[in-house]
């Protein structure tokens, strides 16, 4: 069974700066860590690996500098990986960037299974897994809390909604988004960092890919960032305090005197 993890490597949440010229993420010289729901996904991947056997790639589009990212998830566990890295994918939308890890995961060859964290921390917009899905034209579950079975070419899963969870049955191969109830992550081995020491990294250029490149990058994404921006603290505010009939009451008046 080949599984492959498409990860993307992110901004500290912690850390985020915004290049107020060009309106987008300012990478160069800030922390970046593995999106926190993709470590989900490459958990769950090397689980499946140890149950199932077979063999776990890990994948992902960006930087020269995305390649600590894919260390980080071989040490965990991961066998191989692959950075997709060129400057015809700058600026990509999720659209743009679906396509290139759809074209890279053909490359690579056969696979079972897809995963991804359900969403990424710096965008939230939970399109490129979907996206990727729809490229390959293979079916896709997404939000799944739990992977019951992978056996006569069907994956059981449980997909979690709001008033519980449906399980749900799709054939092989296929793609799942991951949510964080799924596993706990587990902390990378001594032996398992010093093996990511040493690993090649296999990295695929626009060239490399068979794919058009009038999809790629800017030229290739129909939506773009017109502005972004911290949003400014607010500051002020009011406490009632006193009896909870009087604190409502003048809650009640305030919010009467602000509507037309």
């Amino acid at each position: 069974m080949n599984i492959i993890v498409c990860i993307k490597q992110v901004p500290d949440t912690a850390d985020v700066k915004i290049n107020p010229e060009t309106n987008t993420l300012v990478r160069e010289g800030v922390q970046s860590i593995i999106n926190p729901f993709d470590m989900y996904a490459i958990e769950e991947a090397v689980r499946l690996k140890e149950k199932w056997g077979g063999k776990t790639t890990a994948v992902t589009m960006g930087p020269p500098q995305a390649e600590n990212a894919l260390r980080e998830a071989i040490s965990m566990g991961i066998d191989e990986a692959v950075l997709v890295s060129d400057r015809a994918f700058a600026g990509s939308d999720t659209l743009a960037t679906s396509y290139t890890l759809a074209a890279a995961v053909k490359k690579l060859g056969e696979f079972s299974l897809i995963l991804c964290g359900k969403q990424a921390s710096d965008g939230d917009t939970a399109q490129v897994g979907p996206g990727i899905s729809t490229h390959l034209d293979i079916p896709q579950v997404t939000y799944v809390k739990k992977i019951e079975s992978l056996k006569d070419g069907v994956a059981v899963v449980e997909r979690m909604t709001e008033e519980g969870y449906d399980i749900v049955e799709t054939p092989l191969p296929c793609l799942l988004t991951v949510v964080k109830e799924i596993n706990e992550p587990r902390i990378p081995s001594l032996k398992g960092k010093m093996r990511a020491k040493s690993a090649k990294i296999q990295l695929f250029s626009a060239q490399m890919l068979d794919c058009e490149q009038e999809r790629l990058g800017l030229k290739g994404s129909p939506t773009q960032v017109v502005k972004i921006f911290s949003p400014e603290r607010r500051k002020g505010g009011a406490l009632y305090q006193g009896p909870a009939e009087e604190s409502v009451a003048k809650i009640v008046d305030v919010i009467k005197s602000l509507l037309p």
